[in-house]
């Protein structure tokens, strides 16, 4: 059986938690050290001295230097540090707060949670550290360049209780989208299909077998070309919105990566995906109350298309 990690004994940093890594059963190092400068290849040796040096890299007994024989198994914390990650430029705008929940309206090119090059740009590690709130969490995510409302649990005994409402499929979700208009697709319609999203491959991709992916789309106005689209997602895959537009050869405006694959660099923050989550309806599983929160941004394709 897998055995659970023990809790940090670093405290969260600028709303950061930290990062932790466990060694493998054995190995051929004969201090954690050499281990660490094999595993840490993004890290030159003389920053992991330093750090050890600093008694920045702590396991469950304490500090561990340069000495510290290897020890199987064991688990390892340390803080990154991230003064190379380029700042994201837009807000998050409060939609709503109460004891228990924050929402928010999140912008395009901002992350939902640390992953990769993204730590403290990222719409949990901002909110945890501006409004001192260390146990937030996110109920659901969205990608990184869809912008939309976004819900956080600010305390770990209630985060089950509306995690689990995503995973039951009982929240309300539409989304609006920028896309070619084509007078010859016939709307409204459901797209089914099966979605693959394979791990380090950076697009989803449809193929044969049960359908695991099904969104109902329909064409809100069009003019100029351009529709705006309403999306309401039955089910969650990764890439799913973008997919089925694809497919339906109206790719959503600003896409980096249906119909291809183009490289952005970090700091081009022009252009971006025309995808919004504008509705998250439910029932609050605590108190029975009603929920319908609605994103106030707009999707700049739409209102100026020269601008955008």
């Amino acid at each position: 059986m897998r055995r659970k990690p023990p809790p940090s004994p670093l405290p969260p940093r600028d709303g950061v938690n930290a990062a932790r890594i466990r060694t493998p059963p054995d190995g051929p190092w004969d201090t954690i050290r050499d281990y660490l400068v094999r595993k840490l290849t993004k890290l030159d040796p003389a920053v992991i001295d330093a750090m050890l040096a600093e008694g920045a890299i702590v396991g469950v007994d304490g500090p561990i230097d340069a000495r510290t024989p290897f020890t199987p198994s064991a688990f390892l914390w340390f803080h990154r540090n991230r003064g190379d990650e380029v700042p994201v430029p837009f807000e998050l705008t409060v939609l709503h707060e109460d004891d228990v929940l924050l929402v928010v309206d999140k912008p395009h090119f901002l992350a939902t949670t640390p992953r990769g090059g993204h730590v403290r740009e990222t719409a949990l590690v901002r909110l945890r550290h501006t409004r001192d709130l260390p146990d937030l969490s996110p109920a659901h995510r969205l990608d990184r360049l869809t912008a939309g409302v976004l819900m956080f649990v600010k305390t770990a005994a209630h985060r089950s209780a509306y995690q689990n409402l995503f995973r039951d499929r009982l929240v309300h979700k539409e989304y609006e989208a920028i896309a070619p208009y084509s007078p010859e697709l016939a709307l409204p319609r459901t797209v089914e299909s099966r979605i693959v999203k394979k791990r380090g491959v950076l697009t989803a991709r449809e193929l044969p077998g049960p359908v695991n992916a099904r969104t109902h789309v329909e064409l809100i106005e069009h003019r100029d070309g351009l529709g705006r689209y309403r999306l309401v997602p039955e089910t969650g895959r990764t890439h799913q919105l973008r997919v089925h537009l694809n497919s339906l050869g109206i790719p959503i405006l600003g896409d980096p990566l249906y119909p291809e694959v183009r490289e952005v660099p970090p700091g081009d923050f022009r252009r971006p995906l025309q995808l919004l989550a504008k509705v998250l309806a439910f029932t609050d599983p605590l108190t029975g109350a009603e929920h319908r929160f609605e994103s106030a941004l707009r999707l700049r394709a739409w209102d100026s298309h020269p601008d955008w």
